[in-house]
């Protein structure tokens, strides 16, 4: 999953070099936070989150098929 964000993001980004995602593991639950460069956060986030939505949307459905829920957390 770590990898998925990783490539998704940096496809939306105008400084991919500063893309990077961190993943924490609580039991059954992953967390996967997102870091872009400041500049970068409107893109990712995109109007009215819709970007954010859809990230979240790909990660759930590929987590989904492996029987793991994965939340991505954009800072």
């Amino acid at each position: 999953m770590k990898e998925l964000v990783e490539v998704i993001a940096k496809a939306l980004v105008d400084h991919p070099e500063e893309v990077t995602v961190t993943e924490k593991s609580e039991g059954s639950n992953t967390t996967l936070e997102l870091h872009v460069a400041a500049g970068d956060m409107g893109k990712v986030i995109g109007k009215g989150g819709r970007i954010a939505k859809s990230i979240r949307a790909v990660v759930k459905a590929a987590s989904t098929r492996e029987n793991v829920h994965v939340d991505v957390e954009i800072v």
